[in-house]
């Protein structure tokens, strides 16, 4: 099977490569000079030119707070380009994988939301990602598309929220994290696992794959900086603390009740995925 991946130099991308080499998949990577996404008709034509069985599109704008004031290009990239790229897939007969996220939902209340929960969006980058996923919808009348949406990612090769906490962790003695915040960490090593198994397969839909259990950013915070063995001291605070240009959903929780009814295994829980992540960073030498 030929599978093409874009995003590769991301952390979901790069660990989605990682496991379809594995398992001896023709794993094509879209590098961003390969396939711009702000240049949708090329990402198009990208596709129809490889040629794949499946596309896991792993590529998107992802700086939340930016995209407030570049909400063009934000949306060009997650919104027009996702669905060029489908349109590519159903005149080839491939499968496409949408990577989307909880911010597709308010964000409110304490419920952890089904697939099909009304959506809302809080914020640009949130609207460009549900816009992507409406844009594939309206274009693959075949049906032959799985949209995931996905939450807190973290993954060994790019930035991410354990990265930057650890960072600070060695050089100060107490930090200030948000603990109003509520939602499920994802290793992109576990979420890696999952796609790869939803390639192969032909139970498509709309799913929600997060790490088991959930946690506020202070919770998770507290829980690497003491597998690391740092003695910093963790202090919730309020989000009214940490005002950003883009309003950060409060509730994150999403439902895995569609993976039991798809028939795929649920992701670890996700202390045990950090602890792998900081392995595997200690591994590589960081």
């Amino acid at each position: 099977m030929k599978v093409l991946v874009t995003g590769v130099t991301g952390q979901l991308g790069f660990d989605v490569m990682r496991v379809l080499r594995g398992r001896g998949a023709n794993a094509v990577g879209a590098t961003r000079s390969e396939m711009p996404l702000n240049d949708p008709a090329r990402a198009r034509a990208f596709v129809s030119e490889t040629r794949p069985d499946a596309v896991i599109h792993c590529g998107a704008y992802t700086a939340v707070d930016r995209a407030e004031d570049e909400q063009s290009l934000c949306h060009t990239i997650n919104g027009t380009a996702t669905g060029e790229i489908a349109a590519a897939c159903e005149e080839i007969g491939a499968k496409l994988i949408y990577i989307s996220t909880d911010y597709v939902f308010p964000g409110t209340g304490e419920s952890f939301y089904e697939t099909d929960d009304e959506t809302g969006p809080c914020n640009i980058y949130g609207a460009s990602k549900l816009a992507g996923e409406r844009s594939l919808r309206s274009v693959m009348k075949s049906g032959r598309f799985f949209i995931v949406r996905t939450s807190w990612v973290f993954g060994a090769h790019g930035k991410n929220f354990i990265r930057t906490i650890l960072g600070l962790a060695r050089t100060r003695d107490a930090l200030t994290v948000v603990d109003d915040q509520i939602g499920s960490p994802t290793y992109t090593a576990d979420l890696a696992e999952l796609l790869a198994d939803m390639a192969e397969s032909g139970r498509y839909g709309v799913y929600h794959a997060t790490n088991e259990g959930v946690c506020s950013w202070a919770e998770l915070a507290a829980e690497a900086i003491r597998l690391c063995g740092l003695r910093t001291k963790v202090t919730p605070v309020s989000s009214d603390m940490y005002p950003t240009k883009a309003v950060r959903p409060k509730n994150s929780r999403l439902s895995k009740a569609s993976l039991d009814r798809g028939g795929f295994r649920r992701l670890p829980e996700w202390k045990d995925a950090v602890r792998r992540y900081l392995l595997e960073l200690e591994t590589a030498g960081e």
